[in-house]
């Protein structure tokens, strides 16, 4: 058993999310990928496993502090990324298969660039009165800066704050603690100097309650799409930054193809490969 340290959606050397991807975990039994999962420290640890889908190429599954996650963006373009660092040739050229908890996720790989094709949402439409309150005060916004309030959940339970700017994006300053499985995201159109078309901040619970702000995170960043595509504030394809309050400068491209799909890409970057797990 080993593990491979990836750097996914960077726009650069280590300025993305760091990943942990754990290759020949069969042995290993839930709690034990939870513990090595809290250990490690990161967002979130995969581990690949044999498929039991013929159409797929791997299976994952895919840990965060507080439990598993049935899917997540940033673990698949990592996972798929060490995957084929590790020699694995998907069935079809050119596209992995990942099987997940959602089931199957085609990922598109040219060398470092790869994008994962967005899971449907399993929950939309707007926040509650009691929903809006609570994710103005974890997401700590202006109530006036809120310009819509819905639900993008497509395994994590994302909620959406598209705000009036990207400077009332870059000034939230989230709540201390939330319920364990809160999942919220502020986005607003990007400053045109940025390099980018919107500006993303992503916080959820972590296993202790405490908020943390995820570097860069490619479910939001997902639902976040397939909602800005459908109402028309986006078209084919824009770019999303995240993570400038982290010390981490992400960059996400976004493109909705002629079939509709919705495609969530990026840079990735093996950190270190290989290195020996022995005692989980």
């Amino acid at each position: 058993m080993y593990l491979d340290l990836v750097d996914v959606f960077g726009s650069g050397p280590l300025s993305g999310n760091p990943l942990a991807v754990v290759h020949g975990g069969e042995g290993l039994d839930e709690g034990q990928m939870l513990r090595l999962t809290r250990w490690l420290g990161f967002s979130e640890t995969t581990f690949l496993l044999p498929p039991t889908d013929p159409a797929a190429d791997y299976r994952v599954r895919i840990f965060y502090p507080a439990g598993e996650l049935p899917f997540a963006g940033h673990p698949t373009l990592g996972s798929a990324f060490a995957w084929l660092a590790s020699g694995g040739v998907p069935r079809q050229a050119g596209v992995v298969v990942q099987e997940c908890a959602v089931g199957l996720i085609p990922v598109k790989a040219a060398g470092d660039r790869l994008a994962f094709a967005a899971p449907p949402l399993t929950r939309s439409g707007p926040l509650d009165a009691a929903e809006l309150a609570e994710a103005v005060r974890v997401a700590g916004v202006d109530p006036a800066d809120v310009v819509e309030a819905v639900h993008i959940a497509n395994g994590p339970q994302w909620q959406l704050l598209r705000l009036a700017s990207a400077s009332a994006v870059l000034a939230a300053r989230p709540a201390p603690e939330a319920p364990i499985g809160t999942d919220v995201g502020v986005a607003a159109p990007a400053d045109p100097a940025s390099g980018a078309d919107w500006e993303l901040r992503a916080f959820f619970a972590n296993q202790h309650g405490k908020v943390t702000e995820d570097p860069v995170t490619g479910s939001f960043n997902a639902g976040l799409a397939m909602h800005l595509f459908a109402s028309g504030l986006a078209k084919g394809f824009y770019r999303a930054a995240q993570g400038r309050r982290t010390g981490a400068d992400g960059l996400v491209e976004l493109t909705r193809d002629a079939n509709g799909t919705v495609w969530v890409g990026g840079r990735c970057a093996m950190v270190s490969q290989g290195g020996q797990v022995d005692a989980v």
